[in-house]
């Protein structure tokens, strides 16, 4: 997954940088489909504002939003919230494709 950190009203650490790599990293066993994300790292009115942005097949655009007053709990509950979207969005993509010919062929027998 090709993962983008961008920042606004402040400078990105590397160390807040690895905490966004090492919780995304995790993203593609939830939904290997996934194919980018973009970060936006911000601090609006003394809080930290966290934006993530992730693109999926067939036009798919799922994102999620936390404020908080710590970056990094910021970066741990917006990725918790877009982990919930990406399973959600799995399951009802799963459930479109229907069964398949051979398993209705065996429940007609």
């Amino acid at each position: 997954m090709n993962t983008v950190v961008k920042a606004r009203h402040m400078d990105v650490t590397d160390a807040m940088r690895q905490h966004v790599q090492e919780k995304l990293g995790k993203l593609p066993r939830i939904f290997g489909a996934a194919q980018t994300a973009e970060v936006t790292l911000d601090v609006e009115a003394g809080q930290s504002v966290v934006e993530i942005v992730v693109e999926a097949p067939h036009r798919t655009t799922l994102v999620a939003t936390h404020r908080a007053e710590d970056m990094y709990a910021c970066i741990d509950q917006c990725y918790k919230k877009m982990s919930e979207q990406l399973r959600r969005h799995k399951d009802r993509v799963k459930d479109h494709k229907g069964t398949p010919l051979n398993e209705q062929l065996e429940a007609q027998d």
